[in-house]
C-alpha cells in the first residue's frame, strides 16, 4: 500500500508532535515555533513582546514584523521577490485559537506589514479576507503608510529574469505559532509568494486551513513550500486534525512521489509538543522559549533537497 506525500507528512508531524521526547516538548511558556532559520529572530522578538506584557497574538504579530522588515529576505515583506510585472504583492493571515477568529490579506501592495493589516481585518471588520486594492485601501484607511517594497537589488534581479525568461521557482514563507501559559494558541503567516508569479496569484499563506490553521483546543500548524499543493490538500487543517484525532492516514490518495509536492510543515499542540516535517531534506525550523532558542532540522520524507532558506532559489 503506497502512502501519499501528504499522508506521510501528517504521519511524520503527528509522530513529531505527539512523541514524548525532551527535544520535542517544552513545559516552559511562552513557546514559539516557526519556519526556517529566519524564524529564529522572529521568535525571539515574539518572546520579548510577550515578556513585556503583550498577548500571544501581539507576540506572533510583532515577531513576524521582523521577517517582513528584513530587506535581505527575498521571501517576506520588503525586499520580497516581485511578480512577473515587477510588483511586490504580499499575502498574510493571522489566527486566534480562541473562537477560531481569523484575518487575512491577499495580493496587497505597498504595505510593509501585511500581518498587521490581517489582524485589523480580524479585529475591526466582520470579514476574514480582503484582497488586492481593497486590502490596500483598507490598510491606508487604518493608518498604515504606503511603502515601496521593491528594492533595487530585487529590481535588478527581476530585470535579469525578464531577459532569461526561465520558469519561476521561488516560494517561501514565515509561519509562526505561539502558545502561552494558559494554553492560548495563536499563529500567523506572511510571504511575498512565488517569485515572478503571475500578477494576482495568491498562494496558501493567506488561506485559513491551508497556510495556517489554529484550533484552540488542540493545536496549530503552518506550512511553507509550494502553495498550490498546500491549498490542494488543505494541509495545515489536516495536520491539526491528525493531532486532534491521533490518527495516521495510511492509504494512498495521490500517487505522486513525495518530493514532487514540495511541502513543509511546523506544528505545535496545546501541551507544548512541537515538530516539523518536509517532503525533502534540509527544511529547518526555529523553536524558542525562555532560556532556549535554536534552529532545528525537520524530519524528511525523501532525499530531495528542499533548497536554501529564503526564496528556495535553485
Amino acid at each position: 500500500m503506497q502512502t501519499t506525500a501528504l499522508a506521510a507528512g501528517g504521519l511524520a508531524l503527528a509522530d513529531a508532535t505527539h512523541a514524548a521526547k525532551d527535544e520535542s516538548m517544552s513545559a516552559d511558556r511562552p513557546l514559539f515555533v516557526s519556519t526556517w532559520p529566519f524564524g529564529k529572530p522572529a521568535n525571539e522578538q515574539s518572546l520579548k513582546v510577550f515578556q513585556e506584557g503583550g498577548s500571544i497574538l501581539d507576540a506572533v504579530e510583532q515577531g513576524i514584523h521582523v521577517a517582513e522588515a528584513d530587506a535581505s529576505n527575498p521571501s517576506v515583506g520588503i525586499g520580497g521577490i516581485p511578480n512577473a510585472a515587477g510588483v511586490v504583492q504580499l499575502d498574510a493571515c493571522i489566527m486566534d485559537g480562541e473562537g477560531q477568529r481569523a484575518g487575512s490579506v491577499a495580493a496587497i501592495e505597498g504595505i510593509l506589514h501585511p500581518i498587521s493589516v490581517a489582524r485589523r481585518v480580524m479585529d475591526n471588520t466582520k470579514h476574514v479576507m480582503l484582497a488586492g486594492d481593497g486590502a490596500r485601501q483598507f490598510a491606508l484607511a487604518q493608518g498604515f503608510a504606503s511603502v515601496e517594497l521593491l528594492t533595487e537589488e530585487r529590481r535588478a534581479e527581476w530585470e535579469q529574469w525578464r531577459v532569461r525568461n526561465h520558469p519561476p521557482d521561488n516560494h517561501d514563507t514565515i509561519a509562526l505559532l505561539g502558545l502561552d501559559s494558559t494554553g492560548h494558541l495563536a499563529g500567523g503567516c506572511s510571504t511575498s509568494g512565488w517569485g515572478y508569479k503571475l500578477p494576482g496569484r495568491v498562494g496558501d499563506s493567506p488561506i485559513i486551513g491551508s497556510g495556517l490553521y489554529v484550533d484552540g483546543e488542540n493545536g496549530a500548524a503552518g506550512a511553507t513550500g509550494l502553495g498550490e499543493n498546500v491549498m490542494r490538500y488543505c494541509a495545515s487543517f489536516l495536520v491539526v486534525e491528525y493531532m486532534r484525532q491521533g490518527l495516521h492516514p495510511e492509504e494512498a490518495a495521490d500517487p505522486r512521489p513525495a518530493e514532487e509536492l514540495a511541502l513543509n510543515f511546523v506544528a505545535l499542540d496545546k501541551q507544548g509538543r512541537y515538530g516539523a516535517a518536509g517532503t525533502g531534506r534540509g527544511f529547518e525550523y526555529a523553536v524558542t522559549y525562555p532560556g532556549y532558542s535554536q534552529v532545528l532540522q525537520s524530519a524528511a520524507l525523501s532525499d530531495t533537497d528542499v533548497g536554501p532558506e529564503g526564496g528556495n532559489r535553485r
